[in-house]
């Protein structure tokens, strides 16, 4: 079945209050993660530069003392690291003397460490140092020399308290960058949120102006790059409703000045007629009566193009009120009852109880009637013309069957335009404009319709639910 654009105004976008799938929010984001990934890497290279500075500088003061440390005979070696002891207690520093063997001779530490070097290399221990007379092992810098009568000695410096600095800093660190991050992203969010609140009054509007309320106007006032568009969207939209002003009364006009000459024509032509009643000699009376058969044609056009043109001018749900669509079909197939049996069409009607819809009856009775018109005008003498309605999941749904010649697929959407006529019907008498009425009125319901093939004949479908997003 093919759909007719022609129905209503083309839906807006999605609906922008999907509010993740904006720039806004994408933005956001994006600073979001960027802020993070770079506190991480922050915190990350600060913590690698503080502990090489803390390590470089433990290194340095070790590497004195293992030289302060090889200067002392040998004799005197074991009673001077005993006093260091005494004396570090306070300063967490550990001492170790062992013989080429790695028995302990002196110092507060039990053991070597196994691996460790004894060229003057630091290295960090984690918990691995046993030293004597401590329950927890500490996380230590250490660093080993073997002298020259093969003796190690090992100086371990604490690092416990300077990590728990360096950890407290960063997690400080951390802990503000994460307040700097919310604080940055509710801010985010609240700008956003008003950029959003000014979109969706925009889209409310251009919602509006799409459903042909061309006096409205996009809000302007915040004198920023979005008051800059509204202004000048604003004054494209008063460009286009006096373009279209003046259109529509050059049209109006020639429509209301032809009109007037070709009701003169009519009534002299009827005038004429009715003189010559008597007079069978006139060969040109078959030409006055063609000639005022295509003065009604005429007039017929103009009165469907007037008409067309006061329906697309109404203010949008001015005069709507709840309607019953069961009896307004059943009402238009009483109307057309008359005509169906005159042609010798069978005409049936099949209504079911659906839920009320909002609109203008008058108006949906014009349409209802034109798509009634137009099948009982195009179904053959014995044909059939079905009309019914049913509740469907998205609302009340109207179906007008015909057993016609039917309209080609190409020709669907073309035949709600105005003075269309398909090849398959040109010989039948009409403006060509009943659709457009039918059409007009849909616009301004925001109905759909869609034309398809009853195979044979043609089903046209009327959706009787807005189209257009809220």
């Amino acid at each position: 079945m093919s759909t007719l654009s022609s129905q209503a105004p083309r839906p807006l976008p999605p609906d922008i209050g999907r509010r993740w799938h904006t720039t806004t929010f994408r933005l956001l984001f994006m600073y979001g993660s960027i802020f993070a990934v770079s506190v991480m890497l922050l915190l990350g290279f600060m913590s690698w530069v503080v502990t090489g500075e803390m390590e470089r500088q433990n290194d340095l003061v070790m590497d004195w003392q293992l030289k302060y440390f090889d200067a002392i005979p040998r004799a005197q070696l074991a009673k001077t690291i005993g006093h260091r002891v005494e004396r570090e207690r306070m300063h967490n520093a550990y001492y170790g003397l062992f013989r080429a063997d790695g028995e302990p001779l002196a110092g507060d530490v039990t053991r070597l460490p196994p691996g460790m070097r004894t060229d003057r290399v630091g290295v960090t221990l984690n918990h691995t140092l046993p030293v004597n007379g401590t329950v927890d092992v500490p996380v230590v810098r250490a660093m080993a020399d073997r002298r020259r009568d093969g003796d190690v000695m090992l100086v371990a410096r604490d690092l416990t308290y300077i990590i728990r600095i360096r950890d407290t800093i960063l997690n400080a660190l951390l802990l503000s960058s994460g307040l700097c991050l919310a604080a940055g992203v509710a801010g985010g969010l609240a700008l956003a949120m008003r950029q959003m609140r000014r979109v969706g009054e925009i889209r409310r509007v251009t919602q509006l102006i799409a459903q042909g309320d061309l006096n409205q106007r996009l809000p302007v006032g915040r004198r920023d790059e979005l008051d800059l568009l509204s202004h000048l969207v604003n004054h494209m939209l008063d460009e286009v409703e006096r373009l279209m002003t003046e259109v529509k009364g050059a049209c109006d006009g020639i429509a209301h000045d032809l009109r007037t000459p070709l009701a003169h024509v009519r009534t002299l032509l009827a005038h004429i007629d009715e003189n010559a009643q008597d007079d069978t000699t006139i060969a040109w009376r078959p030409m006055l009566v063609r000639a005022r058969e295509e003065t009604d044609h005429l007039l017929e056009r103009f009165r469907a193009m007037m008409r067309i043109s006061e329906i697309g001018t109404l203010k949008r749900r001015g005069g709507f009120a709840q309607i019953r669509l069961e009896a307004l079909v059943r009402d238009v197939c009483e109307l057309y009852e008359p005509l169906a049996e005159s042609r010798s069409i069978a005409l049936s009607v099949d209504t079911a109880a659906v839920q009320v819809v909002h609109g203008d009856r008058a108006l949906l009775f014009e349409a209802l009637s034109n798509l009634l018109d137009n099948a009982l005008k195009f179904t053959p003498a014995g044909g059939a013309v079905c009309v019914s309605l049913a509740q469907t999941r998205d609302g009340p749904q109207v179906d007008v069957i015909d057993n016609g010649p039917g309209i080609p697929v190409e020709e669907r959407h073309a035949v709600m335009q105005r003075f269309y006529r398909g090849e398959q019907t040109r010989h039948i008498a009409g403006s060509g404009l009943g659709l457009g009425i039918v059409s007009a009125v849909l616009r301004v319901h925001d109905f759909s319709a869609s034309i398809g093939s009853a195979e044979p004949g043609t089903r046209v479908t009327v959706e009787c639910w807005p189209h257009t997003l809220a």
